[in-house]
């Protein structure tokens, strides 16, 4: 085997220059031809608009393109579908390369719960911005004769009045009671004395007063449930102002949250 010299300068020089071509050969080689064959460069992949699609409809539409998912966070959106596509990343029209995966939010299908928070005596924009806060809707607004004008005079869910730290599921309407600033009007007392309870407590509401504190008393004379006395009493002449409270005594045990 014939032996390369490298006696003379010139000799090591050239024996350096051929080392050197072959290792940007080599390099060259590796970036150019054999990374990209493996890795399939410049064969990318157009992320779909996959938002607001059912869950079912996304996994097709990822499938046909060779892309994968991953659910990255679940959140309640009101009045959005459950079970559909919220966000994704990366977003859609992005070039991904085969295989990729697409993190995805969805909407979950059951609301989570919240504490009701107290809104009486709030101004209507203060309520509106406390239920805001707490990812619940304002429902029906009912204004009724009351000297203290678009203050919360009373909170209610379904049809019932709800009390603070009360469980709720987010996205409620809540519906809310308001002073009119009309409770200077004065007219003459409601006599609910000898009604039953409900007849009593319907005429007094009817009369846009207040139901106060009930009184549970013994009458062995008078049927259980029979208004036997109020306060303010109805005498003539006596007037009452629009959206006062009127007290009531019972006979029999009463519910006083009722």
């Amino acid at each position: 085997m014939a032996k390369i010299s490298t006696r003379s300068a010139s000799d090591l020089l050239i024996h350096i220059g051929i080392i050197l071509a072959l290792v940007v050969v080599l390099f060259l080689t590796f970036f150019f031809v054999y990374l990209p064959f493996t890795t399939n460069h410049g064969q990318t992949i157009t992320v779909p608009d996959v938002t607001r699609l059912s869950f079912d409809e996304m996994q097709n539409t990822l499938s046909d393109r060779n892309l994968r998912y991953e659910v990255s966070d679940c959140t309640f959106v009101t009045g959005a579908q459950p079970l559909t596509v919220l966000q994704q990343y990366p977003r859609a029209n992005a070039k991904v390369k085969e295989d990729r995966k697409i993190y995805l939010t969805i909407t979950k299908r059951v609301a989570p719960m919240v504490a009701m928070p107290t809104l009486t005596d709030l101004t209507l924009m203060s309520a509106k911005l406390s239920l805001r806060s707490m990812g619940l809707e304002l429902g029906e607004q009912n204004y009724v004769p009351d000297v203290a004008k678009n203050s919360v005079l009373r909170q209610l869910y379904n049809g019932k009045e709800i009390n603070p730290g009360t469980p709720v599921p987010k996205g409620a309407k809540i519906d809310l009671e308001i002073g009119d600033g009309l409770g200077n009007t004065m007219f003459a007392i409601p006599d609910v004395v000898g009604l039953p309870l409900d007849e009593a407590e319907a005429a007094i509401r009817g009369s846009n007063l207040k139901v106060g504190t009930k009184i549970s008393v013994d009458d062995p004379e008078k049927e259980v449930g029979t208004v036997v006395k109020q306060r303010p009493e109805a005498r003539p002449g006596e007037r009452i102002r629009v959206g006062e409270a009127m007290d009531i005594w019972v006979v029999g045990p009463v519910d006083p949250d009722q």
